[in-house]
């Protein structure tokens, strides 16, 4: 039997929910995630000082959602491993080295990106 639409709104809001929860999480017990959060302030603040433009602010916030993504998505990989393979192994280790790199290589990416947005401006 279908819900309700009142139970679909409900489910729909506790998944919202649920999400907030890893955010904080996430935030709470991560260092690297404070480090992120330092960033995308001196990032946000250098956006407003410079006057950055549109198209200018939609690729700093690709960049920014690219790196908390994938460094939220390393840290949910290292706990999954971590529970599940109390011991270590090779395999646990080249996942967590890859998810790991899949996070430096973002950050590098969104680097560059604030580079070319912001050099020019600089200099």
């Amino acid at each position: 039997m279908p819900h309700s639409f009142k139970q679909t709104v409900i489910n729909r809001a506790k998944s919202f929910g649920y999400a907030f929860e890893g955010i904080l999480a996430f935030l709470k017990s991560e260092p690297n995630a404070r480090i992120h959060l330092l960033a995308i302030a001196v990032v946000c603040t250098a956006g407003i000082y410079f006057h950055v433009s549109n198209i200018e602010w939609c690729l700093l916030t690709i960049a920014i959602v690219s790196v908390v993504t994938t460094e939220m998505l390393n840290t949910a990989i290292e706990k999954w491993m971590d529970a599940a393979h109390a011991e270590r192994s090779p395999v646990v280790k080249f996942i967590k080295d890859v998810a790991a790199a899949a996070v430096l290589i973002t950050a590098i990416g969104a680097i560059i990106i604030a580079g070319l947005i912001f050099l020019p401006k600089i200099g």
